[in-house]
Parts: C-alpha cells; structure tokens; sequence
C-alpha cells in the first residue's frame, strides 16, 4: 500500500478516509477507495461508476463500504461517459481478466470491469484508475488475477502487458523480435516506474 501522504492534500484524501472508515475489510476496500476517492477529485480516466452499471456500482459500495451513501453530497456522477465505441475491446479484456480470477471474493468481477475501462485511457494503467501508485495496482492484479499476473514475469507495465497477452491469445504478435530484451520497445514495456 502506498504512503498516504501522497494525497494529504488532494481533494479526494476526505472521500478516502470517509470510504475506509465504512470499509468491510475485504482486500480490494482500499484500491476502491483511492479510485474513487480520485474519481470524486476530477482524477483518473475513470468513467462514471468506475465504468460500471449505477446498480453494480452500488452492489460493489455496499459489499465494500457498507453503509456509505452514494447520493447527494456523498458520491456523484462527473459525466463521463463510458467508451461506447470500444466496447468489443472492453469486453475482450474482462473476459481475460476473468478466466483467471482467483474465486475469492464477488469484487473480483467488478475490479475486471473497472481495470479494463482503465485501459481505454491514455495515461499508466494506475494513473488512469486512479492509484495512487503503481504498486497498489500490482497488488490488486495479483490478488484479484493471480495466474494471469503471475505471467508478467519480467514487470511489464500493467496495460501493455494486458493487451500483450489479448494479442497473444489471438495469435497476434506485434513485436517482430525473438525476445523483448531485443525489441525496439523493450525501453517503452519496461521502463522505469
């Protein structure tokens, strides 16, 4: 877990303590928390919900933070919009993400749903859901995705990596050379955090 510091002053460190005051103690309270903590600041690429339905998105906030009202000046819409135009591409990730899941909790299926409408953003994966730092995101792929993160051997960037592997279920490779160590990309896939 990131230091908390980070976002002391950010706007969104209220709605943080607020949702982690209520949290039900499962493993994924407090990577909710911070995405929507940063979604309530204007923060993230997040969708409206974290890219969910209004109802799986309450079903996900009285499983996590029970007790926690959505309404009024609690939690509100920002009208942003899911990526209506690439929802083949949205649904292609989640089923990835879900033919690993771990089995352990039901927010697993809603951390799919919310990662793979992170990935329709432009930023690191972990900027765009809203973490506060890459780490919290590689917690939340290997407790909620174990085998699949256990695959990003070599601590590819998180959004790469996921398309890497959609690729490769496809039978497409994109990178011509024999391994990444000799890729021309190699710097971009495994750069520095």
């Amino acid at each position: 877990m990131c230091a908390l510091a980070v976002v002391a002053v950010d706007s969104g460190a209220g709605v943080y303590r607020a949702l982690m005051s209520k949290a039900a103690g499962d493993g994924n309270d407090h990577v909710f928390a911070c995405m929507i903590a940063s979604w309530q600041a204007g923060e993230g690429a997040l969708p409206d919900w974290l890219g969910l339905s209004p109802a799986a998105f309450r079903c996900l906030m009285a499983h996590h933070f029970p007790g926690m009202g959505m309404g009024g000046d609690t939690l509100a819409p920002l009208g942003r919009e899911l990526y209506k135009d690439r929802v083949d591409e949205v649904d292609d990730l989640v089923r990835l993400m879900l033919i690993d899941k771990a089995g352990e909790s039901p927010s697993e299926v809603w951390m799919a749903h919310v990662v793979a409408a992170g990935c329709m953003a432009d930023d690191h994966l972990w900027h765009d859901l809203g973490l506060w730092c890459r780490e919290d995101l590689t917690e939340l792929m290997r407790r909620n995705f174990p085998a699949l993160a256990a695959l990003n051997v070599r601590d590819m960037k998180w959004k790469r990596f996921l398309y890497k592997q959609l690729c490769a279920a496809d039978g497409i490779y994109t990178c011509r050379a024999p391994t990444c160590g000799v890729c021309v990309d190699y710097h971009v896939c495994f750069g520095p955090r």
